[in-house]
């Protein structure tokens, strides 16, 4: 019997396998018809139309896609042939449908044929394009069956029903990635699906079986509810980018079954790591950009089975555990932008599986790790932008299976390791940003697999090295404003499968190599911006796979060559701003695949043809700025795809007439600035192009164009640097109503509006009307403009007070630039958190009040100028931490007091410009005032082809400002951002220069003048060798000049004079070309340029000498002494000289007796007024009037600053801010009492005048001695506000 056994069970095995395969054929072969029926209503619900990735994605998820539906055919069976149809064995019934990338295109609707079929378990609808569903159908929740629904990435938005949480057999749900895109007023916007919480948590509660729940970019907005870690089965939680708000429940980390938990993307998500327990599952875990922090606990080493962690962007602090190192099958770890504390640790080397690694813009410390060339699997590596210090190690080279290299913005200093070309299999490598310095390794040429290599914002300097030609497998290669110099190497021409050359904005020169012919493969050419001179390369033209070239911006001579022509796929050329000459070849505007020509700034002359252009494909023509003549030909309107044209200063000698181009029926963007224009009043021609953009500057208009009343559509309009005058009419303001964002207005003779300005256009972004002669006040409406960027209405006639809710908008505004008018009052105080101020400059007004303290909140502020106003304050010690800060100006106001304290750190690293001249400013500066002024440091590389100047990046908007540069006040119209000035001229600054100013290496210009800096010149001032301009005349600086000034090579103005230099001046480089002026008032210097030679016999005039000479220099009036009763003054002696920005008054007064004395000086036409007035008698309460018993004696001496500083601070409270403690006082005393020996001989006179009414027994040494003791009396009584000293200073008109 056991004999037969075996093929007894052979036999029954095969009888079973028979039947089962009979009735799977006989299933497959059963269709129930109300089924066929419901599937063959479904596909006519939707038409195919396939999806591209380059539109919605930038993966193409829809590779291998096609329409499934196709095989849908009634008269075949539906289990058996249809394709994405799964039916049951036993009964017909549908129960699997997968028509996911199907390219299904249509709604769906809640009656919708799909819903019969009800005994649906798994449906996947994945990847098709349902955007014209208004929601997710609720009949969904019929579907009760369902275990599996994949809705993913199918464009559906809106709210998600309710009913979906009936399908309390889910195992999987996805409805990640879905979203609706639709534009609206030039953005694109976005719907999403949308989850109350109140649906989120009857989901939970109902799909007790799932393990799988995807709902990326599904719109949440709450917390998620503690139940979810409930769902014991769960092995997969995806919830990116949900908007989720609160703390994520810990224990679903510790779930029994987890395998992946993503919720990145969530900014207000908070949470904490737990302690994990060894054997865990979890095997994913992404928290980048989420709120989580605390510390990542040593327990992350019990997670043995995780693959991929993310923690980028979060808030993790401390150090990273040690334990990292446990993960032993780590293969994805990305730390970018987490903000770790300390070192990286070195258990980061045993992670042998580890393949990818992000570190970028990590905040770990210290140097690279020498052992990170143990993880060896290790393919992709991004320290980009990281913290790390110190040289790159070279056991870089070690890491073979390296394929992605991201160095970009990292602070590795030193050269870059030879051993980099040891990475042979290396494809992208980023050099970015960098700080290498020195050459580029010729290593870099045994790179063989590299195809991408990114060197842009480079320090390397040097030629590019030739071995750069091996790179045989390189197709991207940039080098945009790096330091590379030279010319070109020829090896360039062996990169045969380049398609992508960029050399912008770099310092190349010479000529362009022929051999960049032979890269045919070739698609993008970039060269603009840099020295390269010849003749356009014809070698390029046989590069037939061009799409764009770019040589713009170089010198380029000789003609465009009709060969050109050739590159039959060349959709863009630009080679504006060359010194082309000769005519342009019309062949240009017949090209099949032109769509952009730029030709604009070169020296192109000849007529303008256009023939046989009807099929030209030109989008965009510039010819501005050349030498084109004879009229606008009137074919150009057979341009039938021209959008753009761009014809400024093309200089032509007859007028251009305007209605030409309403013949061009494409055209939305026009320039014709620069030329003079005639413009037709005929009426308004509803078939004229409606117009985007255009541009009619200086086109000597005087009159707002009338047909500009039809265009509706506008984007942008320029009239500026017209002759337009008077008013600006009322129907203005309705051209590109709702569309205009861009107008300029300035450099006009406006005056005022026709119709009272209560609001501008709401869409406005930019508004220019600066230069005009416009009147009245700002309307408060003007705050309605939510989307204002740029206001500028400097050099106008407006007055009235400044809006205070201008401050409101400072979260839109990043220009407000009111410089130059009559506005008074106070500025705004309400500058809110998350101003995006960039430029504010309220200058040349009649501002008064303080700076406001909200100003803080603004930290991305550039400029700041409150120039030239009536400003009282102090110091704004806060805008020393406005990390953007680059000029600040606050000259000629009221401010006061020191700009330094103890209590405030150094600040400005990057300030540019500072200018605190013609203000009260007082106290020392101490040694290391100027050491954080970072952007100061470094001398600017001044390379012509790299100029750039402040102000906004789109180029709408630049800076500007007035300093005094070389003696001479001078309005720059745009700031260069190499510039660099310091000018604290015209205060009370005492002490000696610091010396840290001789480390601003960068410094153009520093004006001291007019201070009581003493002691010597700084040697360290030789150190500042880009320096064109010095003055530290009108103080009291002593010794000699340092020989180190010779090294000032730049320096092309110099000012020492009236101060107390001593010894020879030094002789050679730019001192020779100073003359006598810089030197003058010093009477111990000797030497060229002056007359007085040094040597043994000559001896140095005194100190005391000087101040002799310089009294009877200073004064141009004779000393008037006149007697009079008591009560009135019996000497006035006044003085002055001036310098060339400055009034230095000297005072000789008696006053007698307690009554107010007026002194006014007032200086030669175009200069400033002084006027100082004084108060109750400083003598109140002494005496009983008789000039003998007042202490008629006291005089102030105002040679130099000394006694006006007395004056000044006699004008004060001793609580005010100008006065610091008692020992000042008796500083500016001890100054004044100096000064009585050296003036003994020439005042003698005015004590010997008798006071009219008087005994006359008062001697002249009786007087002169009450005076010396004086003194004590000064020190003794408090003055409260019984002197004062006004200070108006007037600009002459």
């Amino acid at each position: 019997m056991n004999q037969y056994l075996p093929l007894f069970i052979a036999f029954c095995l095969f009888f079973i396998s028979q039947s089962q395969t009979t009735s799977n054929t006989s299933s497959q072969q059963r269709c129930l018809p109300d089924q066929s029926s419901a599937l063959l209503q479904l596909r006519k619900e939707f038409v195919e139309k396939r999806i591209y990735s380059e539109e919605y994605f930038p993966f193409d998820y829809y590779n291998g896609s096609y329409p499934k539906m196709k095989s849908w055919k009634a008269d075949s069976d539906c289990c058996s042939s249809w394709d994405g149809v799964t039916c049951d064995a036993h009964y017909g019934h549908v129960i699997g449908l997968d028509l996911s990338n199907s390219w299904l295109c249509g709604p769906l609707n809640s009656n919708s044929t799909l819903f019969r079929l009800r005994h649906l378990r798994k449906l996947n609808l994945a990847l098709n394009n349902f955007s014209s569903s208004t929601t997710i159908p609720s009949e969904f929740g019929q579907l009760v069956r369902l275990t599996h629904l994949n809705l993913s990435r199918s464009f559906l938005h809106g709210r998600i029903p309710s009913e979906i949480s009936w399908l309390s057999n889910l195992v999987s749900l996805d409805l990640s990635f879905n979203y609706f895109q639709y534009f609206v007023a030039a953005d694109y916007h976005y719907k999403n699906l949308k989850l109350r919480r109140i649906d989120l948590e009857a989901l939970v509660q109902n799909m007790t079986y799932l393990r799988e729940l995807h709902l990326d970019e599904v719109n949440i907005s709450s917390s998620l509810p503690q139940s979810l870690a409930n769902l014991s089965s769960l092995t997969s939680l995806s919830l990116r980018y949900c908007n989720l708000l609160g703390e994520f429940p810990s224990d679903i980390f510790l779930l029994p079954k987890i395998q992946a938990i993503d919720v990145s993307g969530n900014h207000n998500l908070t949470g904490f790591l737990p302690n994990f327990r060894s054997g865990s599952s979890l095997k994913q875990l992404r928290l980048s950009y989420t709120n989580f922090s605390g510390e990542l606990l040593d327990a992350i080493g019990n997670l043995k089975s995780l693959n991929f962690l993310d923690l980028s962007q979060t808030y993790f602090s401390r150090e990273l555990p040690n334990s990292i190192g446990n993960l032993e099958s780590l293969s994805h770890l990305d730390l970018s932008g987490a903000i770790f504390l300390g070192l990286l640790p070195n258990s980061i080397s045993n992670l042998k599986s580890l393949s990818h690694l992000d570190l970028s813009g990590a905040n770990f410390s210290g140097e690279l790790l020498n052992s990170i060339d143990n993880l060896k699997s290790l393919s992709h590596l991004d320290l980009s932008g990281a913290n790390f210090f110190g040289e790159l190690p070279n056991s870089i080279g070690n890491l073979k299976s390296l394929s992605h290299l991201g160095l970009s913005g990292a602070n590795f200093l030193g050269e870059l390791p030879s051993s980099i070309g040891k990475l042979e299999s290396l494809n992208a490598l980023y050099l970015d940003s960098t700080n290498f310095s020195g050459k580029l390794p010729d290593s870099i040429g045994n790179l063989n697999s590299l195809n991408y290599l990114e060197l842009s914002y480079s320090k390397f300097s040097g030629e590019i090295p030739p071995s750069i030609g091996n790179l045989s497998q390189l197709t991207y290669l940039s080098l945009y404003r790096s330091n590379f110099h030279g010319q070109l190497s020829s090896t360039l021409g062996n990169l045969a499968k380049l398609t992508s050359l960029d050399l912008r904005h770099s310092l190349f020169s010479g000529k362009v190599p022929s051999s960049l012919g032979n890269l045919t493969q070739l698609e993008v050419l970039l060269l603009s911006n840099n020295n390269f001179e010849g003749r356009f390369p014809v070698s390029l033209t046989n590069i037939t796979k061009l799409t764009r070239i770019d040589i713009s911006g170089n010198q380029l001579e000789g003609s465009i060559p009709s060969e050109i022509s050739r590159l039959t796929n060349l959709s863009s050329l630009d080679l504006s701003q060359n010194s082309l000459t000769g005519a342009i070849p019309s062949v240009l505007y017949t090209m099949p695949s032109l769509s952009v020509l730029y030709l604009y700034q070169n020296q192109l002359t000849g007529p303008l043809q256009f023939q046989n252009i009807s099929s030209s494909q030109l989008n965009a023509l510039d010819l501005g700025g050349n030498k084109l003549n004879g009229p606008i030909p009137r074919s150009i309107s057979n341009f039938t795809k021209l959008q753009g044209l761009y014809l400024s200063s093309i200089n032509l000698k007859d007028k251009m007439e305007l209605n030409i181009f309403f013949q061009v029926k494409e055209l939305q963007y026009l320039d014709l600035s620069g030329n003079n224009l005639l413009v037709s009043k005929g009426n308004i021609n509803s078939t004229h192009p409606k117009f985007s953009g255009l541009y009619l500057s200086s086109c000597n208009l005087h009159e707002f164009p009338n047909f500009l009343k039809a265009q509706n559509e506008l984007y942008a309009l320029d009239l500026s640097n017209n002759k337009i005058e008077g008013k600006i009419p009322k129907w203005f303001w309705n051209v590109g109503k709702g569309t205009l964002q861009f107008l300029n207005l300035s450099f006009n003779h406006l005056s005022s509006f026709e119709q009272p300005l209560k609001v501008l256009p709401e869409s406005l972004v930019y508004f220019f009307a600066s230069n005009n002669n416009l009147t009245g006040k700002i309307p408060r409406l003007i705050c309605n403009v939510n989307f204002l960027q740029v206001l500028d209405i400097s050099n106008n006639q407006l007055n009235g007070y400044i809006p205070q809710c201008l401050g409101h908008l400072s979260s839109s505004l990043s220009v407000l630039n009111m410089r130059n008018n009559c506005f008074q009052g106070n500025l705004p105080n309400s500058f809110i958190q998350g101003c995006s101020l960039l430029t504010l400059d309220f200058s040349h007004n009649q501002i008064q009040g303080k700076i406001p303290p909200s100003l803080v909140q603004c930290r991305m502020l550039e400029v700041l100028n409150l120039g030239n106003n009536n400003i009282n304050d102090a110091f704004p010690f806060w805008v020393q931490s406005l990390p953007e800060l680059r000029i600040l100006v606050l000259r000629a106001n009221g401010f006061h007091g020191p700009i330094w304290t103890p209590h405030t750190r150094f600040g400005f690293s990057k300030l540019h410009v500072i200018d605190l001249s013609h203000n009260n400013f007082s106290g020392r500066l101490p040694l290391e005032y100027f050491k954080t002024w970072n952007a100061m440091l470094m001398v600017p590389a001044k390379d012509n082809s790299q100029l750039e100047y402040m102000g906004s990046q789109n180029n709408y908007y630049k800076d500007s400002i007035t300093v005094v540069n070389k003696g001479i006040e001078i309005f720059m119209v745009k700031i260069l951002t190499i510039f660099t000035a310091i000018d604290l001229s015209n205060n009370w600054f005492y002490g000696e220069i610091p010396n840290s100013v001789g480390n601003l290496k960068g410094l153009i210009v520093l004006n001291l003048s007019n201070n009581r800096f003493m002691g010597h010149v700084p040697s360290s001032l030789g150190n500042l060798t880009a320096l064109e301009s010095l003055d530290l005349s009108q103080n009291e600086v002593s010794g000699e000049i340092p020989q180190q000034l010779l090294r000032l090579t730049f320096l092309e103005y110099l000012n020492l004079s009236q101060n107390q230099l001593v010894g020879p001046i030094p002789q050679g480089g730019q001192f020779w070309t100073f003359e006598i002026s810089s030197f003058e008032g010093n009477f111990g210097l000797c030497g060229s340029p002056l007359l007085n030679k040094c040597g043994n016999n000559n001896e140095t005039p005194s100190y005391e000498t000087r101040q002799e000479s310089s009294i009877v220099e200073g004064f141009d009036w004779k000393v008037v002494v006149i007697g009079y009763a008591c009560g009135l003054i019996i000497g006035l002696v006044i003085g002055y000289f001036t310098t060339s920005k400055r009034i230095v008054c000297h005072f000789m007064a008696l006053p007698i007796c307690a009554l107010d004395i007026s002194y006014s000086i007032f200086q030669a036409r175009g200069m400033k007024e002084l006027e100082c007035k004084r108060g109750p008698s400083l003598f109140d309460g002494i005496g009983n009037g008789s000039c003998n018993t007042i202490l008629n004696a006291f005089w102030f001496l105002a040679v130099d600053m000394e006694a006006l500083s007395l004056l000044r601070w006699l004008a004060t409270s001793r609580a005010a801010e100008d006065i610091n403690s008692d020992y000042e006082l008796i500083h500016e005393i001890a100054l004044i009492r100096e000064l009585i020996p050296q003036v003994d001989g020439s005042v003698d006179d005015l004590f010997s005048i008798p006071c009219a009414g008087s005994t006359g027994n008062s001697s002249k040494t009786e007087m002169k001695n009450e005076f010396e003791g004086s003194s004590e009396f000064l020190s003794s009584h408090d003055f409260g506000a019984r002197l004062t000293i006004k200070h108006k200073i007037k600009q002459s008109k």
